[in-house]
């Protein structure tokens, strides 16, 4: 596999020179029928442009290909999307992880900021709780690879995921309904509907119940584990007075009631219930409790095109969300490593945007403002130590920003863009640590009052961040079908402090730690080939990554307890790569998309001050979920059938190998993996009933996506593994009018 990946790869180089060549020749139109040409419209650079025209890299899947697979969730661009890592956090059910080329934020702890950024129609979400977002009611989804801290923010150092909702129909009313049947008890209902009020508002909604058994049992208690009891529902109105002005206005909320996901123990420890079980579904989970996560928010969009350079764009919006959870890290019945906890956060936003657009300059630039508030509180209780250990605290962010990015035309096939931002965030802290006697739950979380044996950690703090963050880019059409570009970003995330500090072991933890930053270059091709037949894009780039916030973990040794981390910014690397990815249209019948990435990081310096003294470890540290190659094909054939249209879709998607932690641990990094899904899916004639059967994972291949390392005696050897879906089975029925 790795072999057909590099191949790639170097097809891609070998079109840049040839290319390189005959860049004067203007390529022919693709006029034979029946071929695909449709231009790919994206708003990475926060104004609708033609994706060959936008000097980033950009992976743009629309509703038609997300279809085609059977995509449930946004995890699934982690199989069609070079260099990147989307998926659910260990021991959740809709927490979101992500990396993109290296950099992301594995710990979605509260107070922490993730490295890629999310957002739902333009709105920020500042949280990775509940970010797990289903696939319905949608347009597009769009993943920008790079920093994108001029136009999109602080915590876009590693890249953003654009999630784009459909908008109403202002001419007649739309009404989809969607069931599902599939493995393991899967029984999914999606409702969507619109209706036009009059020609100039709509009213619309979608509602979406997502229930399925889980994959394996809890042998302790009987409950199904790694399950799924998901409900959501979307509402919006939009306003067009006229062909200048619009308005929308929209709600969402989410309920995941799915039961606690603890794990599978990967090694034994000690006692008949810490034995190895052989299905990694399964686990011997003791802790009860509470598992739900919730989720709304609202948003308020405004535009207005002023003339036709002109255009001015509001959008408000809100959000809040709540989160009970346990984890038994051991995976036994006894209380050796249970984690009770709850997570709160809230956030408000507002931008405003001034779009312009002449002959020779087109841009935006625009002031960006949020509050947010994020709480929580866990228990580590340690049975083997007689403690309960509790973490808590509380963190408030105001921030604030302008932004500005300009491009001109210099000749008709000669661009360059020019872009900055300047953000400064307040943030203020609060940091609570405290043992109590007794393995149980300690007062904070509900459980036995008592008073605290020791505490660890007190303390208020605040402190102010500001950066300015520049980009550069420059392209050249080197035909109408045919542009190279080559750029420069800055990317930043701010700084803070370790909600799990100890500061009885680790003192320095009440200074919390600064931003990290990433210098990032980039060169790319993209466009068509082949009379339009080859659609693709490809970059090489290369990132300086300074400061980088990196937990490390502490287990106290005698006559120490306890279990401490600290966050700081003890790395710096470097990071570089190249990506290939597009759509080749082979015949009238056949289709192919596909995805190659290959990634080079590596650790330049590691500073480790847990034990006081500073000590450079980087040749003994790791990138997590950073495989070094990734690779997506997918092919479609499609051909009538029965008076309407079939289309089967089978594709195979791969992943090198990769380190769950910084440190090597050969018992959890995962090696490399293919996937094979297949989706078949047949559209009625006149295209109201639509019928499908989608196998992912047909070759039930186990694959670890997160874990929990506490090796030795004093935690019963609590290796925990947790793993991507088995094989699985969905049939679908859709009608709509």
């Amino acid at each position: 596999m790795k072999s057909i990946l590099k191949v790639a790869l170097l097809a891609s180089a070998a079109q840049v020179a040839f290319v390189s060549g005959a860049f004067a020749q203007d390529a022919a139109p693709a006029t034979q029928p029946g071929f695909n040409i449709e231009e790919v419209v994206v708003t990475a650079r926060r104004r609708e442009e033609s994706l060959k025209d936008v000097p980033v890299s950009v992976s743009a899947l629309g509703a038609e290909r997300l279809e085609a697979m059977g995509a449930s969730d946004i995890t699934t661009l982690q199989q069609q999307t070079p260099n990147a890592t989307v998926q659910i956090a260990r021991g959740s059910n809709s927490t979101l992880i992500s990396f993109i080329r290296g950099v992301g934020q594995q710990d979605p702890l509260w107070g922490f900021e993730p490295g890629v950024g999310l957002y739902v129609d333009d709105v920020y979400v500042a949280r990775p709780q509940g970010a797990v977002l289903d696939i319905f009611d949608i347009e597009r989804i769009e993943v920008l690879r790079g920093p994108q801290g001029t136009l999109y923010g602080r915590n876009t150092i590693g890249g953003a995921i654009k999630y784009v909702t459909k908008k109403l129909d202002l001419t007649r009313p739309q009404f989809t309904a969607r069931g599902s049947l599939g493995s393991y008890d899967q029984r999914d209902v999606v409702v969507t509907g619109s209706v036009p009020l009059t020609d100039q508002l709509a009213i619309g909604g979608s509602v979406a119940s997502y229930d399925r058994d889980g994959f394996g049992k809890n042998l302790n208690t009987g409950d199904e584990h790694y399950d799924k009891d998901v409900f959501a529902y979307r509402a919006s109105a939009e306003y067009a007075p006229n062909d200048d002005l619009f308005f929308r206005v929209a709600y969402d909320r989410v309920k995941d009631d799915s039961n606690p996901r603890h794990g599978h123990r990967e090694l034994p420890g000690t006692g008949a219930d810490a034995a190895v079980l052989d299905d990694v579904y399964d686990t011997r989970a003791g802790i009860a409790g509470k598992n739900s996560v919730e989720t709304e928010g609202w948003s308020v969009t405004g535009q207005w095109n002023v003339n036709d350079i002109i255009t001015l764009k509001s959008i408000s919006a809100g959000r809040e969300s709540y989160t009970d959870t346990i984890i038994d890290f051991d995976g036994t019945p006894a209380p050796t490593l249970d984690i009770p906890a709850f997570y709160a956060d809230e956030q408000f936003s507002q931008e405003f945007q001034v779009q312009f657009n002449t002959d020779r300059v087109q841009g935006v630039a625009g002031v960006y403002y949020m509050n947010g508030f994020a709480k929580g509180a866990f228990d580590t209780v340690a049975g083997n130590l007689g403690l309960a250990i509790n973490s808590s605290g509380k963190v408030s962010t105001t921030s604030l920003a302008a932004f500005a990015d300009v491009s001109f035309d210099i000749t008709d096939r000669l661009k360059a863009s020019v872009g900055g931002r300047w953000t400064q965030d307040s943030k203020n802290a609060n940091v609570f640590r405290a043992f109590y006697l007794g393995a149980t739950r300690t007062p904070i979380l509900g459980g036995t009052p008592r008073a605290i044996l020791q505490t660890r950690t007190n303390y208020v703090a605040d402190k102010d961040f500001e950066e300015f963050t520049p980009r550069f880019s420059v392209s050249y059409e080197l035909s109408d079908d045919l542009t190279a570009y080559a750029s420069y970003s800055d990317g930043f995330k701010s700084g803070g402090w370790d909600m799990r500090g100890d500061a009885f072991l680790t003192p320095q933890t009440v200074n919390g730690y600064e931003p990290e930053t990433v210098k990032a270059y980039e060169i790319g091709l993209k466009g068509s080939l082949f009379e339009r037949r080859l659609q693709f894009s490809s970059a090489w780039f290369y990132s300086d990554y300074k400061d980088q916030q990196i937990t490390t973990q502490q287990v106290a040794t005698p006559p120490q307890v306890g279990i401490a981390s600290i966050v700081d910014n003890a790395g710096a690397s470097t990071i570089w790569g190249a990506e290939f990815e597009g759509s080749a249209y082979l015949t009238q019948s056949l289709t192919a998309n596909f995805a190659v990435g290959y990634l080079n990081a590596e650790f330049d310096e590691f500073i480790t001050n847990i034990t006081g003294t500073p000590v450079d470890i980087s040749d003994t540290r790791e990138f997590q979920n950073s495989p070094e190659w990734s690779g997506y094909l997918g092919v479609t054939y499609k051909t009538a059938l029965a008076g309407g249209t079939l289309r089967v879709t089978p594709s195979l998607s791969y992943r090198d190998d990769y380190h769950l932690f910084d440190v090597a641990d050969p018992v959890l990094d995962q090696k490399g993996y293919t996937l094979v899904d297949l989706g078949i899916v047949w559209d009625a004639p006149g295209d109201q009933w639509q019928v499908a059967l989608y196998g992912k994972n047909l070759t039930d291949e186990e694959y670890r996506v997160g874990g929990y390392s506490f090796p030795g005696a004093t935690y019963n050897n609590s290796i925990i593994g947790f793993y991507g879906p088995p094989r699985t089975w969905t049939a679908t029925i859709q009608y709509k009018f």
